[in-house]
């Protein structure tokens, strides 16, 4: 057993630190690593826990590309080449000798290059250790050595391969001590806690977050059974967020039945079930909206003060679901405004330059940060939420295109006109939001004063990226108070541990 695993979190800052040291040049423009002591990185963990996701967020950050292959869907040729006749000349005799085609995973990789014009990246592979026996011996020397037949892949590539532990999938193959003593392994254990923060920032049905703050225990969970496994992954949990709030906005009944074909653990999707229709309950019983907007609905309060905690644990998921979409919304609403605000400025320095129309330059800008998005999203490091905000600015070029004036002095303040507008509506959103959260404070503190349930609605605040990002841009009065309480009991909790180490 492997006493250092890591959660996803702290595996995904372990792979993005050896990307920085492996891609680090020295005087000479020389890799410090040389590249063959690079060894490739083996993630070795159960499914579903976000090994895929975590390389998709690190080409992104670290503004590299990134080609991605499920190697069970590779044959020997796809990975190999295919074998092709070529003459040789040795010792004055002409010989037929075999050669491979480029591989196609290889290929792939040069062609990300040319796409992108990006001459570094991870080449990540999936469920390395689930290959046919056929391809085994060809995995096992690409790992070994960097090639596919007789192709290596470039300079400045790193190797990521991911891997399920036996006790997940009855394909796999373990590696001998020969391969493994070339990698750099990192086991990674499946970890509620690392999970939620991402959950929170990513808008997971607060149904899901609550229920699993109640029952940890079936956030993953395998058991072996007559005809084959029940189990419960981290992305079942998140699939089926998706599909409950799909559901929910068409006003379509979510069955057990339904729950089952995500969570596909039968005691766990009943339990999941009937906690839903209990939130739904909840839902309708306390008005979240209307303290949010500052109206406090009649008997809401003492109902709450007096609820068992299951049912006030839900009701601050309600308050973190409401509050955490208003984060989000100002957010990629902010990240818009920074990309139009961008193109904007290019705009009118093209103005100034150029002989051209107004409307030529404007088109040609929203066609630039087409080009970008799709570039990025060609590297692989376009999310989901950078996309749209890429989306909104392209959509306020293209209308601002349609009834653009003909002189550019003219065009350049009309459409700068509009812009305002959109500032002006995005300051209104974020005031919205910070009095939202405000009245959230102002009525929880009512009910719960003194509290472990403030604690935890203050805690799980900060562990929204987007709410933490809110607060740092627009403030929060509130906020600050209570997180600046929150911290000095910590502090005070950690001297006494120490105290009370010292003393024994």
């Amino acid at each position: 057993m492997n006493p250092y695993k890591m959660t996803i979190r702290e595996a995904k800052k372990e792979v993005a630190d050896t990307l920085r040291i492996y891609l680090k040049k020295n005087r000479l423009s020389q890799y410090e690593i040389p590249v063959e002591k690079q060894r490739p990185v083996l993630l070795m963990g159960p499914p579903g826990i976000g090994k895929t996701a975590i390389m998709e967020q690190i080409a992104a950050e670290e503004n590299v590309a990134l080609v991605s292959y499920t190697i069970t869907h590779h044959t020997r040729q796809s990975a190999v080449g295919l074998p092709v006749i070529r003459e040789r000349t040795y010792g004055g005799k002409t010989f037929s000798v075999t050669e491979y085609t480029m591989s196609e995973i290889i290929a792939s990789i040069y062609e990300k290059m040319e796409e992108t014009g990006l001459s570094e990246g991870i080449l990540f592979l999936d469920e390395i250790n689930c290959v046919s026996e056929t391809l085994a011996p060809t995995m096992l020397q690409f790992l070994q050595y960097k090639t596919f037949g007789s192709h290596r892949i470039p300079d400045g590539w790193i190797i990521v391969a991911a891997g399920n532990p036996p006790e997940y999938n009855k394909s796999v193959r373990n590696f001998d001590i020969v391969t493994l003593d070339r990698l750099k392994r990192i086991d990674v254990a499946e970890d509620f806690h690392a999970w939620k923060e991402y959950a929170s920032e990513h808008g997971v049905h607060p149904a899901v977050l609550s229920y699993l703050d109640i029952k940890k225990e079936n956030f993953y969970n395998v058991e072996a059974v007559m005809d084959g496994e029940d189990f419960v992954t981290a992305r079942g949990w998140e699939d089926l967020s998706r599909f409950i709030l799909a559901c929910e906005s068409e006003e379509l009944p979510v069955t057990t039945a339904t729950i089952h074909q995500y969570l596909q653990h039968g005691e766990i999707a009943g339990d999941f079930a009937n906690y839903y229709e209990l939130f739904r309950k909840y839902r309708r019983t306390y008005d979240v909206a209307a303290v949010l907007e500052g109206r406090e609905p009649e008997d809401m309060l003492p109902r709450l003060a007096a609820a068992p905690f299951d049912e006030t644990l839900s009701v601050l998921r309600l308050f973190l679901g409401q509050l955490g979409g208003m984060f989000a919304q100002t957010r990629q609403t902010d990240g818009m405004l920074t990309v139009l605000f961008e193109a904007l400025q290019h705009w009118r320095g093209q103005l100034a330059s150029s002989g051209r129309t107004a409307a030529e330059l404007l088109r040609e800008e929203r066609d630039r940060i087409a080009a970008q998005r799709r570039a990025m999203r060609t590297a692989g490091q376009l999310s989901k939420d950078r996309e749209e905000q890429f989306l909104g600015a392209e959509k306020f070029l293209g209308e601002s295109l349609e009834d653009l004036a003909a002189e550019s002095e003219t065009a350049f303040v009309q459409v700068k006109e509009r812009f305002e507008q959109e500032t002006a509506a995005y300051e209104s959103m974020a005031d919205s939001t910070r009095s939202a959260l405000t009245n959230a404070f102002l009525f929880l503190e009512k009910a719960f004063a003194g509290r472990q349930e403030m604690v935890l609605f203050v805690t799980e605040l900060t562990l929204n990226g987007n709410g933490t990002w809110f607060v740092a841009e627009h403030g929060c009065d509130k906020f600050y108070e209570y997180n600046r309480e929150l911290l000095l009991d910590e502090r005070k909790k950690e001297l006494q541990e120490r105290i009370h180490r010292a003393l024994t």
